[in-house]
């Protein structure tokens, strides 16, 4: 039997530089491409868990809450709390954010006045009320756009923000009635 002489394979470089110089200008192709996702957190404040001794305190604190409800076919402002300040019924377009940006403006320049700190709102909502339009109603109250020497910034209103389940009406027909006799609470 005849033998077969093994043949001796050397063995094949890689040459990977043709792919390295591809790698080279994709990637930051690439990274100048891409879209980066911005994540905004906002931060809720949740109410505290208070023994009886301190809420006595607190009641007198909690009288000057403002609060925000939110119906579905208005806005109504109250301060202090139980105190209709303003009524912003919505229209074809949607909520009236713009009225209720001057209103919390109005109310933290007389707060300003009267030398008090104020930075909490409570938002009171109604359960069939969209995410979108809780977002909006957060941006809002937290802060407007102001234009200061020459430059626009992100004035602050309200930042600590509470939310909360708005009471059920027991009768809305009379509300509206009466705030439409009324012309308006302002």
């Amino acid at each position: 039997m005849l033998r077969k002489p093994r043949i001796k394979r050397e063995e094949a470089e890689l040459d990977i530089t043709s792919f390295m110089n591809l790698m080279i200008v994709l990637v930051p192709v690439l990274l100048m491409m891409m879209v980066f996702s911005h994540i905004t957190v906002l931060d809720l404040k949740l109410p505290d868990l208070a023994d009886p001794a301190q809420q006595t305190e607190q009641n007198d604190e909690e009288i000057k809450n403002l609060e925000i409800m939110v119906r579905k076919d208005a806005i109504e402002v109250y301060y202090p709390q139980s105190y209709l300040l303003k009524y912003i019924p919505s229209n074809e377009e949607g909520y009236d954010y713009e009225t209720l940006v001057a209103t919390l403006k109005q109310v933290k320049q007389l707060l300003a006045k009267q030398g008090v700190e104020k930075r909490d709102l409570s938002l009171l909502l109604e359960p069939d009320i969209d995410y979108q339009t809780i977002v909006t109603l957060m941006d809002k109250s937290r802060s407007y756009k102001a234009v200061v020497v020459a430059s626009v910034i992100d004035a602050e209103l309200f930042p600590d923000i509470s939310l909360g389940d708005a009471p059920m009406l027991k009768n809305p027909e009379l509300v509206t009635q009466g705030v439409a006799a009324a012309g308006g609470s302002e």
